[in-house]
């Protein structure tokens, strides 16, 4: 899970992890076709009949920004209205959000590049007025970039579950002594809560989604549409292109997810991605070692970790100005979080020392204070207005309960949590621990989508080789499932995200595709930054 884009996150939010099948022939106005998604799991409908369909964006003024947010004064806003559920397109209607930054010069536009944060369930209206400082005027000039809040996500007919905060604000760590009992009756209560919204909540899925960019792009009238998808967004464009090949144009897929793989498979793996991605930052303490006193090397930073982390379990301290109580989860949640950058390992180490000294009775440092202030800000600070607190967790349930069913035996939960815990202690079971989805009260609407090798080779996989929130090997399970529609460039780095982050050799890899078309003929591995 994740926040946002490419700066220190703004919004202590779940950040997951965050595509193709049978090419079709071009799908007139009311045609309808259909994909088989595997022995045992039903089909899943790539289309259906296209009544309704809106064929024009009113662009005009965006809704209100969250305070503090600020977006680019050319980017428009319009709406797109779709389906509610694809499979009764004439029945209730829900409506998308959309945005565009249009290209200065339109008279070397070559089409429109959509784009999604990821999260699940991030809001994207402002993405391209994010995206678009980090990005060449090569690019800039041949793209109007197009944002959208996904259905059911910020302004987008937003969805709410009523979820305590309480829930709402961490991973689902293990108690003290190892147990689940807590995470049991915690996720059997948020299930209970998303249930007594009603049934709509099921149509919210990646699938939907996907359709639903299919219905942006016929509104903006074109034959194809390019995709930028980061994290969850790699998923929701394998997805797209696998339902609707013929309309992709190019598309780049940054922090992958394993799209046979998802969702409790692929949380998993943020074990072995903790592990790839923590020796990074505990380097960066261990040079530091005189001012923070953690270990002068990354062996002895993470044993420091491991034992203030027990210590946070078992005697949570108060956190002077912030009200409230760091324990040991909080503790790695916000490991988890500033680990997705680079920029912020620094301030990582300093938050580490001030969680000690704080342990051990002593008043923090100016340091240690400023450290603390920026890894607990944003659990303060206020969202999109007009949309629910707990809107990105009611809705990252939605997707990843929606998309597959997960396992419902409790006990097995608790069996790998404690396995989990002593082969990976610096994820500490949570990983393997049970989620809201195993007591969901619907079952998916349609299998998961099948993602093949099926469709033109049009996708670029962009994957540092240390990403702890889409580990490397989610990225080698994407690259498998596509075979020889992408092409792939790894990068020596750790981190959630890739262009834009130092790595010259992949930012003009990115460049060159989405201006040229050109991929790279057999993987390209590339350097990680210079410092």
């Amino acid at each position: 899970m994740t926040r946002s884009r490419r700066a220190v996150p703004r919004a202590r939010r779940l950040h997951l992890i965050g595509a193709a099948a049978l090419a079709m022939a071009a799908v007139a106005a009311t045609a309808c076709s259909a994909q088989t998604a595997g022995a045992g799991s039903g089909t899943v409908r790539t289309d259906v009949a296209r009544t309704n369909v809106q064929t024009s964006i009113a662009w005009g003024a965006c809704p209100p920004l969250a305070q503090g947010a600020t977006r680019n004064p050319g980017q428009k806003c319009g709406t797109v209205t779709v389906p509610l559920d694809y499979q009764h397109p004439d029945g209730k209607t829900i409506t998308i959000e959309v945005s565009e930054l249009a290209t200065a010069k339109p008279g070397k536009m070559r089409g429109y590049l959509l784009l999604n944060p990821g999260g699940p369930a991030l809001e994207g209206l402002n993405m391209p007025s994010t995206m678009a400082p980090t990005l060449p005027a090569s690019v800039l000039d041949e793209y109007d970039l197009i944002g959208f809040d996904p259905r059911g996500v910020g302004v987008s007919t937003p969805m709410s579950c009523g979820l305590s905060q309480s829930f709402a604000g961490t991973f689902p760590y293990p108690a003290a002594d190892g147990s689940i009992t807590q995470n049991v009756a915690q996720a059997k209560a948020a299930a209970e809560d998303c249930a007594k919204i009603g049934g709509e909540l099921q149509y919210f899925t990646t699938a939907n989604t996907a359709r639903d960019m299919d219905r942006i792009r016929m509104a903006l009238g074109v034959p194809k549409i390019s995709y930028w998808g980061q994290s969850y967004g790699t998923y929701l464009g394998a997805v797209y292109t696998t339902l609707f090949p013929q309309h992709t144009d190019r598309m780049v897929l940054e922090g992958n997810v394993d799209p046979n793989d998802v969702w409790q498979q692929q949380i998993q793996l943020w074990n072995q991605g903790m592990n790839d991605r923590f020796p990074d930052a505990a380097r960066v303490a261990a040079a530091d070692n005189a001012q923070l006193g953690l270990g002068s090397t990354v062996a002895q930073v993470t044993s420091t970790f491991l034992t203030l982390a027990s210590r946070l379990d078992n005697k949570p301290v108060a956190v002077p100005g912030a009200n409230l109580s760091l324990n040991g989860a909080l503790l790695r949640e916000v490991t988890y979080e500033l680990l997705l950058h680079d920029s912020t390992l620094t301030t990582l180490a300093q938050f580490w020392k001030a969680s000690a000294d704080l342990s051990a009775g002593k008043a923090p440092t100016a340091a240690d204070a400023a450290a603390l202030e920026q890894a607990f800000a944003d659990l303060n600070s206020p969202g999109s207005a007009n949309v629910p607190a707990d809107n990105q967790v009611s809705m990252t349930l939605a997707l990843i309960c929606g998309d597959v069913s997960w396992s419902r035996n409790v006990a097995s939960y608790a069996t790998a949590t404690a396995a989990a815990r002593a082969k990976y202690p610096l994820s500490d079971g949570m990983p393997d621990n049970i989620w809201p989805c195993a007591f969901w009260s619907k079952a998916p609407i349609e299998p998961p989508v099948k993602v093949t090798s099926h469709g033109p080779r049009d996708i670029l996989l962009l994957q540092n080789r240390r990403d702890n929130a889409t580990p490397w090997a989610g990225a080698l399970g994407m690259a498998q499932a596509l075979g020889s529609r992408a092409g792939f460039v790894g990068v020596d780095n750790g981190g959630h995200y890739v262009y834009g982050t130092g790595s010259a050799c992949a930012d003009q890899a990115t460049v060159a595709f989405l201006t040229k078309g050109t991929l790279p003929a057999k993987p390209l591995y590339c350097p990680g930054p210079q410092s």
